[in-house]
């Protein structure tokens, strides 16, 4: 008889521990992604303040601009367009960013209150959880998006959503969310205290936004001789997240975009979950004065 013969019955026992480990695993990112979002259905509040912020800004400021000037004829479009139009994108993108930066201020809450300690000691691997406290957040950043685009739209500035071009709006919005989720991820390692989080807000989110091309196009920065911000803007990776959206609504093609959002995705969960490893930037967290004992 062959001897591989001989590891099929052991082959065959590991193969429903295997798939009772993946369904384990599947149930717990479950658990976390319902944990937030019942969390944030009880939040009113929370998604209010979320709506008001981009609004004002489309009603307000964006009304205040409409004619003033428009945006010329560059890519994407194919025509001159109300400055409301071309900021819309950007706003999304706001609510994304500040969705991903909260998720940021509730990890810091959780570790204070131990109970990111017990999600961490979880028979799961550290980089599992904190994917699944990501997806989280992105399925919570992307249902506020949503709800911005459709109050928007009865505000009179609707977006080319639907269309042959959904699936690339769908994907630029998801892995937008992604990414400053994993931003927020990353950051929440580093922001020792809730009170920190302010400086969080004036030293991360507002350069980022301000610094994009979220209410003004990249060749208007350079016309306009502001060399530095041109320079900032065009490395910065929420000016591709935007970009990457805004080309999608409308079926172009995005350029480097996609690659840049997709690789700092990655980069920044890799260094959030080597961050959160006990034997470094977690356990450091945990050994401050006055933090619990490990």
């Amino acid at each position: 008889m062959n001897d591989s013969h001989a590891t099929t019955p052991a082959a065959a026992e590991a193969l429903p521990e295997r798939r009772r480990g993946a369904a384990h695993a599947l149930q717990a990112m479950g658990a976390i992604v319902m944990r937030e979002l019942l969390k944030f259905s009880r939040q009113y509040g929370r998604l209010v303040s979320a709506l008001v912020r981009p609004l004002l800004w489309l009603a307000v400021f964006a009304a205040g601009f409409r004619n003033v000037f428009g945006v010329a004829i560059a890519p994407p479009y194919d025509t001159y367009i109300p400055y409301d139009v071309y900021i819309a994108p950007g706003l999304v993108g706001m609510v994304l960013l500040f969705n991903g930066m909260q998720s940021s201020l509730a990890m810091v809450y959780d570790r204070e209150m131990g109970l990111m300690r017990l999600l961490l000691t979880a028979p799961l691997p550290r980089p599992w959880i904190l994917l699944s406290k990501l997806l989280a957040t992105a399925v919570l950043s992307l249902a506020q998006a949503a709800a911005f685009v459709a109050v928007a739209a009865l505000l009179g500035t609707a977006l080319p959503v639907f269309g042959p071009q959904t699936p690339q709006v769908l994907l630029a919005a998801v892995c937008s969310a992604l990414m400053l989720g994993a931003l927020g991820l990353l950051l929440s390692v580093h922001i020792r205290q809730l009170e920190n989080f302010a400086g969080t807000m004036n030293f991360v989110i507002f350069p980022m936004y301000f610094m994009s091309t979220a209410l003004y196009p990249l060749w208007k920065l350079q016309e306009s001789g502001a060399e530095w911000v041109w320079q900032i803007a065009r490395f910065n990776p929420f000016t591709h997240a935007v970009e990457w959206m805004r080309f999608a609504l409308y079926g172009q093609d995005p350029g480097l975009s996609p690659w840049i959002v997709v690789g700092t995705l990655v980069v920044c969960f890799v260094l959030a979950s080597w961050g959160y490893d006990p034997q470094r930037g977690f356990g450091a967290l945990a050994k401050r004065p006055g933090g619990a004992a490990s």
